[in-house]
């Protein structure tokens, strides 16, 4: 499993081009930082749907030609306040 957060979360789709995770997670992906690379199919990408660091319209941008689908956490900023408990029920809804 590779996961990142922000800028590690663009770090970790270009280790993904380099090796073969079984599951990717990109937390806050950081696009405007270090432009991320296309990743495989069925990463799963969570996103706030109030931060002001990496907007929401850049991630979706970069997923569009990827029809990669983005998870939003409703009230979430870019460091997911008060909301880790969602994040941890989405990572472990996906992989059971």
């Amino acid at each position: 499993m590779l996961a990142g957060f922000s800028f590690g979360a663009s770090l970790v789709a270009r280790l993904a081009q380099k090796v073969t995770p079984e599951w990717l997670v990109l937390v806050g992906l950081g696009i405007t930082r270090l432009a991320a690379p296309p990743v495989p199919e069925g990463t799963l990408v969570i996103h706030g749907e109030n931060d002001d660091t990496v907007p929401l319209a850049e991630v979706l941008e970069w997923a569009r030609p990827q029809e990669l689908p983005v998870v939003l956490v409703p009230g979430a900023d870019h460091f997911f306040h008060r909301k880790l408990h969602v994040l941890k029920r989405i990572v472990q809804a996906r992989w059971k």
